[in-house]
């Protein structure tokens, strides 16, 4: 039996070459913040209101863009189960602050690859590639 995939959605803010990245309490994974897609929510949605409830950011989601989608085994998971990350474009000035959800924010480059789980990895080096992030 297949298990079905995994459909998330992130935001990517990038400020000064580095990537807004979250640990979870306790946890010293780096992921993106974002989330489960909720029944009747779209992809833009699920990404503003999983910035809101991690990292306290109010982003409209009729103004983000989505730069690209990552599928990979997905972290913690049977082998074979995936996610689909579909990965937007956050622009604000506001300060990202660490909900209850999150322990840690971290501003983070391709040298932090390694505390990623494959999703997030893959996100740094798209990001990478396309000259947004060192």
């Amino acid at each position: 039996m297949t298990l079905p995939d995994l459909l998330v959605s992130a935001i990517a803010l990038v400020r000064d070459r580095r990537v807004l990245m979250v640990t979870a309490r306790g946890r010293d994974v780096f992921y993106m913040p974002g989330g489960k897609i909720d029944p009747g929510e779209t992809p833009a949605q699920a990404a503003a209101r999983e910035a809101y409830e991690e990292v306290a950011l109010e982003l409209d989601p009729d103004e983000l863009v989505e730069l690209f989608e990552v599928v990979t085994q997905a972290h913690g998971e049977p082998d074979g189960r995936l996610v689909r990350m579909r990965v937007f474009h956050a622009q604000t000035d506001a300060a990202p602050a660490a909900s209850a959800e999150v322990g840690a924010l971290h501003w983070v480059t391709t040298a932090e690859i390694d505390r990623c789980p494959p999703a997030g990895a893959d996100v740094l080096r798209r990001l990478a590639a396309s000259g947004a992030i060192d």
